[in-house]
């Protein structure tokens, strides 16, 4: 599997997602657990990939589920 920062990005590009005030924290919340200061591309990736899981599953929708 390729980094996330190697991918060619996707076409068309889908919808971007903002993050909302909780999932930051999150973020930032791993970032500081694994040593960061900062959040990086890879924990917005997972707070990011958490939000819309968690939204998912409050819709009822598990297409994202195999």
């Amino acid at each position: 599997m390729t980094a996330p920062w190697r991918r060619k990005n996707p076409t068309p590009a889908p919808a971007k997602t903002k993050l909302t005030p909780e999932s930051v924290a999150w973020a930032r919340e791993r970032a500081r657990q694994a040593g960061r200061r900062y959040p990086n591309l890879v924990d917005n990736i997972a707070a990011t990939r958490r939000q819309v899981e968690q939204a998912a599953q409050a819709r009822g929708d598990d297409s994202r589920r195999p």
